[in-house]
């Protein structure tokens, strides 16, 4: 008989990072996440989304075997952006058990309806401004950085509990030989055309780091706003993320888009930094995986275009598609064999038709649940 407790120690948070290490040992796709980043992401104190949130950790056991794991969140920041009562799951991570499944969702919606919640969505881990979504296609490669993976049992069980479609989240991909190159000799015109309203578009400077971090995050939350889910970022939060970032970051492949010295816009795209950490074993650096890590980031030959976006009074002048045309010459330079844009909402018709004009195919698709509760 499965039962599922609440996470309160230590040892059970590490039991609940490890879990999918064990989950997937066998699958060749599964790329284990660090355990000293999902460790922090998980607790109070450690990462800045706990300020406005408040998450509980469930483990499923079979006797005194861990089963499975979730974890039920309410994202203070997003109920008071969208004026709404809405929880959310995410680290959903199950065997293909009805039982273990069922037991596992039921507990994070009690949970959440103890707490005022009364719409379930999910998964996001643990926001939609972190790994977001449920692989539903595109399972025979591992997926890129800050990217979520799992089995296709998973659609399955997650509907037979109640759950409905709320969107899905594409991933293009996109090869440097196989870019339409019609599109990018265009590029030089779009650019000189920017040039005539006072647009430019320049590399991040990063001698000048945490002021251009700022800059980002304003042009941030005003151009996803409108988007699907989206909720702002704290400056707290996008600091944390940008210090991340940087320890990856390849200033070539982060743009800005400025008016006048204004930031309207920016790109950012980031090694796909999984081709390393499938290789680090349970996601633990030493004593091993550092040597890994460091020799392999050399070795990356895949980008995933993690951010780009314009502000709303700048969209339709072509920034976008200058910004992508940078992107790709600089990756032809480099040796760069590709990249995955994502993730883009299939409603998104301005980013898919200009994905779609460059070549990029739809390779991976990612869902996210909703349920009443």
């Amino acid at each position: 008989m499965i039962q599922v407790k609440p996470v309160v120690s230590k040892k059970e948070l590490a039991a609940f990072v490890d879990f999918p290490h064990t989950l997937y040992k066998n699958d060749n796709n599964y790329v284990p996440e660090l355990h000293i980043a999902q460790r922090d992401l998980l607790s109070p104190g450690k990462h800045p989304f706990h300020d406005n949130a408040k998450m509980q950790l469930f483990l499923a056991y079979d006797g005194n075997v861990v089963a499975g794991r979730i974890a039920a969140i309410i994202n203070g920041n997003h109920n008071k952006f969208k004026n709404t009562q809405d929880g959310f799951f995410g680290f959903f991570d199950t065997p293909d058990n009805s039982e273990t499944a069922t037991a596992l969702l039921t507990a994070a919606e009690q949970w959440l309806k103890e707490n005022g919640a009364t719409r379930i969505i999910g998964p996001v881990n643990p926001s939609t401004n972190e790994a977001t979504g449920l692989l539903v296609e595109g399972f025979d490669t591992p997926p890129v950085a800050m990217m979520t993976y799992n089995k296709p049992y998973y659609n399955n069980l997650v509907s037979a509990h109640g759950y409905q479609k709320s969107t899905d989240l594409l991933a293009y991909k996109l090869t440097t030989a196989g870019v339409d190159q019609r599109t990018l000799n265009l590029n030089d015109q779009l650019l000189k055309r920017l040039a005539m309203r006072g647009i430019r578009l320049r590399p991040i400077k990063m001698n000048d780091f945490y002021n251009e971090v700022g800059r980002v995050l304003q042009v941030y939350n005003s151009a996803w706003q409108e988007n699907t889910g989206f909720v702002p970022m704290t400056e707290k939060e996008f600091r944390y993320m940008a210090k991340d970032l940087k320890m990856v970051l390849d200033k070539d492949f982060c743009l800005l888009a400025e008016h006048n010295d204004k930031v309207i816009g920016f790109a950012l795209a980031i090694p796909d930094i999984n081709q390393v950490l499938i290789k680090v074993k349970r996601g633990r650096l030493f004593p091993t995986g550092i040597f890994k890590l460091l020799f392999g980031v050399k070795k990356i030959d895949f980008l995933r275009v993690l951010a780009l976006g314009v502000t709303a009074e700048y969209r339709k002048l072509g920034i976008e598609a200058c910004f992508y045309a940078a992107i790709i010459q600089q990756a032809k330079k480099k040796g760069i064999r590709g990249g995955e844009a994502s993730w883009i909402l299939e409603h998104n018709d301005m980013m898919n038709n200009g994905l779609k004009k460059l070549n990029a195919e739809v390779y991976k698709r990612y869902r996210i649940f909703e349920k009443a509760l």
